[in-house]
């Protein structure tokens, strides 16, 4: 399941990213790649564990925390620190599956159930570098605006088109989710909503509204592991 999580960072903490990138030192991306995506990746990031990465790191782990969209799709265990890429003109990510487990540089294990792409720069700054998702029969195309988020298996073959203008900015993670089936998850969000959209309709203390929340917490409590 592909959502679009919106708005996951404010406008003070897209120019605060801004500033940090423009004057942070970037490397080839190739370093935290797996063997066969090492060959399909040709982009730069800041270097994992720098102090620039864990301060920006820091500041989106914060939003995410707050953002009740992200909290409900992912129903977040853990989330792996994120890194922040570069792709400039003629830089691209080919057909690749994220590794199954990622190690943080402080140590730590992820399993990586959904990948995130939060988007860093304005879709007018750069022509390009969307993010391509092998989804079944289709394929789906995501050029989100800047502090935007795309939330998706990690299952799943995807790509970085090539970059033909400007500079794609992006923080890139995992997570580990505390229901591990995408299944299990999407039908757990799509329930979350439902529900929400009976308590705007009739009250909390409703019985209806009582037996859905209750049916909800009981499937989390069946499938969550932690």
């Amino acid at each position: 399941m592909l959502t679009h999580q919106r708005a996951v960072l404010t406008p003070a903490e897209l120019q605060r990213c801004r500033c940090v990138l423009e004057a942070a030192d970037w490397a080839d991306g190739k370093a935290t790649a797996g063997q066969q995506s090492a060959r399909a990746k040709h982009n730069e990031q800041l270097a994992e564990g720098s102090a620039s990465a864990a301060a920006l790191g820091e500041m989106v782990l914060d939003a995410l925390r707050r953002h009740t969209g992200f909290v409900a799709a992912a129903l977040p265990l853990k989330v792996f620190p994120p890194l922040f890429s570069r792709y400039e003109s003629g830089m691209a990510f080919g057909d690749h599956v994220d590794n199954a487990i990622r190690f943080a540089p402080g140590g730590g294990r992820y399993r990586t159930d959904l990948a995130c792409t939060l988007f860093l720069t304005d879709p007018a700054d750069y022509d390009g570098g969307e993010l391509v998702i092998n989804s079944g029969p289709h394929e789906q195309r995501v050029k989100l605006p800047a502090g935007d988020l795309a939330l998706y298996p990690a299952t799943s073959v995807h790509r970085v088109e090539p970059v033909t203008r400007g500079a794609r900015w992006a923080a890139v993670f995992w997570v580990q989710s505390m229901v591990r089936s995408d299944e299990q998850r999407s039908l757990l969000h799509g329930m979350d909503g439902a529900i929400a959209d009976v308590r705007s309709a009739l009250s909390d203390d409703h019985p209806s509204v009582i037996v859905l929340t209750g049916a909800y917490h009981n499937l989390v409590r069946m499938w969550a592991e932690l």
